[in-house]
């Protein structure tokens, strides 16, 4: 399963790469990385649409993650990608925002990795 995670904090990359390592040896999970709304725009429309998973932090500079949602939701279509929103703010209004623009799912920082790692194999 292709997975496109997007934050604008670099050390997300290392702290996903660390956390799913067996999996991603096994091949079960593969792992890209955009540090931004905009870079994870380009990404998708570089992989002709391949991620099947995004996950995507909402508190970003530039284009937050809510904004992003709603591109995503509108511009990639055929197949809709699966979007899950990561935030540190765990309140009702972005969530209900995030809901409302089309999100599948819904995480608070700090990401609990055991919650995460069952969700994506439910996916697979």
């Amino acid at each position: 399963m292709k997975i496109l995670v997007v934050d604008d904090e670099h050390d997300v990359k290392t702290l996903f790469l660390q956390r799913f390592r067996k999996e991603i040896k096994k091949g079960e999970l593969n792992f890209m990385f955009a540090f931004s709304g905009e870079e994870a725009l380009e990404t998708l429309r570089s992989m002709d649409q391949e991620a099947v998973l995004i996950l995507s932090d909402i508190n970003m500079p530039g284009m937050s993650g809510l904004q992003l949602l709603e591109k995503i939701k509108k511009d990639f279509v055929a197949p809709p990608p699966v979007v899950m929103m990561v935030t540190a703010y765990g309140d009702e209004e972005n969530f209900n925002t995030a809901k409302e623009l089309g999100a599948d799912d819904f995480l608070t920082k700090p990401v609990d990795f055991k919650i995460l790692k069952e969700k994506l194999i439910q996916k697979i």
